[in-house]
């Protein structure tokens, strides 16, 4: 059985991964310690999951607990620090997605890992989704030929979209803005479909929704004079694990979840696009925007023998719809479609199939490669950091650039 310990005790580490492990996985895995700088937090999530230690400082609990792994759930930002020190420390990380948030430190954990002969494990439960993975299996079969071309349009709605302007990923230093901290999910699926790494990218970016484009705004949510008759208000303190995990937790650290998104500090994109170009030649165009009326995504794959049309919809008036469709195109003009039912669960039913490959008893074969490494890891976060320096400069960047010390 392998010892686990958590750094970061935040509601997706308690979801995501304590719950299942000490409930579903306890037979396979041990969840042996929590740290947080924030101790309500970490004792929130310790009694939420029947008592794990809590200790409070990170090496004590590396020292003390003598883990195998290390999980790390904290902000993006120190996702660096806490992987390099316990690879240090002998142990072999899991991280949330993305796996880091600029150059420099994706380059420290390579080299850490390198040097420590340890093993580093980003969390892309995208690729788990029975919908991608079924894409995958088809681009695998060669449906398409050499693959020409991409087109992929992310939409986030202004439910899931404006809570990245309320908390901590509003500020580009905490978290490399949206093209790293979530579209390091949609660029993986990319580069894991294409079977391919990125070689230069040019982007555009532009705050144009949120941030101070009106007047009538406070400094959060539950202290603001407009909560009648603002849209974007929202009510977190009566959640019961908002409520415990952050607001009964703000005289700890002055951390709030329900920033006003009109807030001048937000200093984040919230409407972007980028222009990639793959090794083996293959053109991806990419947009996201974080205030659309429903929440999904688009994506067509042109290739020298076809065309696949791909769609998924997670909010608006499609989401109900019990089968999701894969169509292609090919050159002979038949329309062939794949059928497949709507997995439940997190993640188009990928995080539960994520859980299982990382805490189940046995070992399961994987011979699609849906487990990411760091070099994954990498590859993901530096288009996203290519697509920030683009915006900055106006010039086209190349990734191997960016592996150079």
């Amino acid at each position: 059985m392998k010892r686990y310990v958590f750094v970061g005790a935040s509601a997706r580490a308690l979801r995501m991964f304590a719950h299942p492990m000490t409930e579903r996985f306890a037979e396979s895995a041990q969840v042996v310690g929590i740290y947080d700088p924030n101790p309500v937090r970490a004792n929130y999530l310790s009694a939420a999951c029947g008592g794990i230690p809590v200790f409070a400082d990170f090496d004590t609990m590396l020292r003390q607990a003598q883990p195998d792994v290390v999980i790390v759930t904290t902000i993006d930002s120190v996702h660096h620090e806490y992987i390099i020190r316990a690879l240090a420390a002998g142990c072999d990380a899991i991280t949330e997605k993305p796996m880091t948030i600029d150059d420099q430190k994706v380059r420290a954990i390579l080299a850490a890992e390198q040097r420590s002969g340890r093993r580093v494990i980003v969390t892309f439960n995208y690729r788990f989704a029975p919908y991608v993975t079924r894409i995958k299996e088809l681009l695998r079969s060669g449906i398409l030929g050499q693959v020409l071309q991409v087109d992929f349009e992310w939409f986030l709605d202004t439910h899931h979209g404006a809570d990245y302007f309320r908390r901590w990923h509003r500020r580009m230093e905490n978290s490399g803005g949206l093209l790293v901290h979530k579209s390091t999910h949609h660029f993986d699926m990319i580069n894991w479909l294409l079977e391919d790494e990125p070689q230069t990218v040019y982007a555009l970016g532009a705050r144009r929704f949120y941030g101070p484009t009106r007047a009538e705004r406070g400094e959060r949510c539950a202290t603001c004079a407009y909560t009648n008759s603002c849209e974007f208000f929202v009510d977190y303190a009566a959640n019961p694990l908002y409520k415990s995990l952050y607001f009964e937790a703000e005289q700890a650290d002055g951390y709030y979840r329900d920033g006003c998104v009109f807030s001048p500090e937000i200093d984040i994109y919230d409407t972007m696009s980028a222009t990639v170009r793959y090794r083996a030649g293959a053109q991806m165009s990419y947009s996201l925007v974080a205030h659309s009326p429903y929440e999904g995504w688009r994506a067509t794959f042109n290739g020298a023998a076809g065309r696949l049309e791909l769609e998924e919809y997670h909010s608006g008036p499609r989401v109900a719809e019990p089968v999701q469709y894969i169509y292609f195109y090919n050159r002979q003009g038949e329309k062939i479609t794949y059928e497949m039912p709507r997995a439940q669960g997190g993640h188009g039913g990928g995080d539960d199939r994520l859980l299982q490959r990382l805490f189940g008893e046995r070992a399961l074969p994987d011979p699609l490669e849906h487990m990411a490494d760091s070099w994954a890891g990498a590859m993901s976060v530096l288009i996203g950091v290519a697509a920030n320096h683009s915006i900055a400069t106006g010039q086209p960047i190349a990734i191997r650039d960016l592996l150079k010390s």
